[in-house]
């Protein structure tokens, strides 16, 4: 009589080695405690903020001394006693008031401009369905790729037929909207608003005006902060269209002004220069001083997911 073999069981597998409970509390600990910097990080976060500020002071040192000085080896470090004298100088060579007047509208109205078209387009292209949305959203984002230099003829040409030429609006209007401020505020809309409170807002009646002003603008908030802060600073520091459109001498910006300053005797005066250029960086240095921390607040916005 055959005696029946029994199947051999597979030895039970080893369990995992636990973590000691010291292990597990001195986790806990870690996670929820905010880690300090040390002095290192401080010294290297010192260091670039010099590194950063140094070309604004020498751009005060030099609008304090003369032009021979400026350019003369080795160069002034401290500051001279002519500051007044070159900011009274060159406030009245080309009227930098007018300019600073005609930059602070032309600025003004193309951020305006490019938030609120950036933001309706963004949103269209980030949660409205519509046919041909991707092949329309990459030719906007081509455009991108197209150098402004080509465009400066065929633009003149128009501007000229309009007789705008000399005048803010040829300034103005070939800049209300932009193809990266389109992308920028579609990539935050496509995380930062979620298709369901859309499909609520229509549910409960509202129009698509509505859910532009009621739900996107609200939502979008800290991203248009942070374009028409971008944008705001580009136009103000643009130089070659408004260069081609205006004339130092007729209606000006800031960039044209300091484009006909300190020139006289076949010499440039580089310290009346330098001093108009610290005249045009004081008003972003006080917007940024005023508006920095929603800056900064808009920039972090969708950097961490909840």
């Amino acid at each position: 009589m055959r005696t029946p073999t029994r199947t051999p069981t597979p030895a039970p597998a080893p369990a995992p080695a636990a973590v000691p409970a010291r292990g597990r509390a001195r986790f806990r600990q870690s996670a929820g405690r905010q880690h300090h910097a040390g002095p290192l990080t401080y010294v290297l976060l010192g260091g670039a903020a010099l590194l950063s500020l140094f070309p604004l002071y020498w751009n005060l040192v030099a609008a304090s001394h003369s032009g021979d000085r400026v350019v003369t080896a080795p160069a002034p470090l401290l500051p001279g006693p002519r500051l007044l004298d070159n900011l009274s100088f060159a406030w009245n060579q080309v009227d930098m008031g007018e300019a600073l007047v005609n930059t602070t509208v032309v600025a003004g109205l193309v951020a305006l401009s490019t938030v609120l078209f950036s933001t309706l387009a963004g949103f269209a292209f980030a949660k409205l369905p519509f046919k041909g949305r991707n092949v329309l959203l990459t030719l906007v984002v081509a455009t991108m790729t197209i150098p402004p230099q080509l465009s400066v003829i065929p633009l003149y040409r128009i501007v000229t037929d309009l007789g705008w030429v000399d005048q803010l609006q040829s300034v103005v209007l070939p800049s209300l909207v932009a193809a990266f401020g389109v992308f920028f505020m579609r990539q935050f809309l496509i995380e930062a608003l979620p298709v369901e409170l859309v499909e609520a807002a229509r549910m409960d009646g509202a129009h698509s005006l509505r859910i532009v002003w009621h739900v996107v603008f609200p939502v979008a908030r800290p991203a248009m902060a942070v374009l028409g802060m971008l944008v705001f600073v580009q136009a103000w520091n643009d130089f070659f269209w408004p260069f081609i459109a205006l004339t130092p001498d007729g209606n000006p910006t800031l960039q044209v002004a300091l484009a006909g300053l300190g020139a006289g005797n076949h010499t440039v005066d580089q310290a009346v220069v330098l001093t108009g250029a610290l005249i045009s960086t004081v008003p972003l240095l006080l917007v940024f001083a005023l508006l920095g921390k929603h800056i900064v607040g808009g920039i972090t916005a969708g950097a961490v997911k909840s």
